[in-house]
């Protein structure tokens, strides 16, 4: 019988950058092109077998707009990682990261991060440098960066193995003795 584990995952980032749509794709398998704004907080569940583990990922999806910000606190807590995103056409949509990882990490200040550069099939002349990406997660010390196709699929599943390997990997005294995480 495999182990059956939850884990909440956090998905952050400024509004537009493609946070629904990455779970849509995730979960359902498909690319909308348009949809409305997330108000609030919305949910999404996906089920995987993972090594010797049957996992839930709780895939909480965030509104960006910052009106919706102030009652996001509220709803971090008990979260395993968290995925930030930013919009690879827009640069300006990595100017919030520092904002978005004090928020997420209120609760636990190593919470796994993975910054993750939104719609790779739109990169043009003024997408966010690979350079800056990587300093801004160096410096608030996310696990990774990974560029990424909502509308493609590139790179979403090798995004969410990797998120889970993390969580795995820290917590894996836990996992050894039995206690639920």
């Amino acid at each position: 019988m495999k182990k059956q584990l939850l884990f909440k995952i956090l998905t952050v980032g400024d509004g537009y950058v493609g946070k629904t749509t990455l779970l849509r794709r995730y979960v359902e398998g498909l690319f909308y092109e348009a949809h409305n704004i997330t108000i609030g907080v919305d949910f999404f569940l996906k089920q995987l077998i993972f090594d010797s583990f049957e996992i839930s990922l709780q895939l909480w999806d965030f509104g960006g707009q910052e009106q919706f910000r102030f009652i996001l606190k509220k709803y971090i807590g008990g979260a395993a990682g968290a995925l930030l995103l930013c919009d690879l056409s827009d640069p300006s949509t990595i100017d919030s990261v520092e904002e978005w990882v004090n928020l997420v990490r209120s609760n636990d200040n190593n919470l796994p991060i993975i910054l993750v550069g939104t719609k790779l099939d739109l990169v043009n002349l003024d997408s966010i440098d690979d350079e800056i990406a990587f300093n801004n997660m160096v410096k608030f010390r996310m696990s990774a960066y990974i560029k990424i196709s909502s509308k493609t699929g590139t790179n979403i599943d090798d995004l969410f193995n990797l998120l889970v390997k993390q969580i795995l990997r820290r917590n894996k005294s836990k996992l050894m003795s039995n206690i639920s995480i």
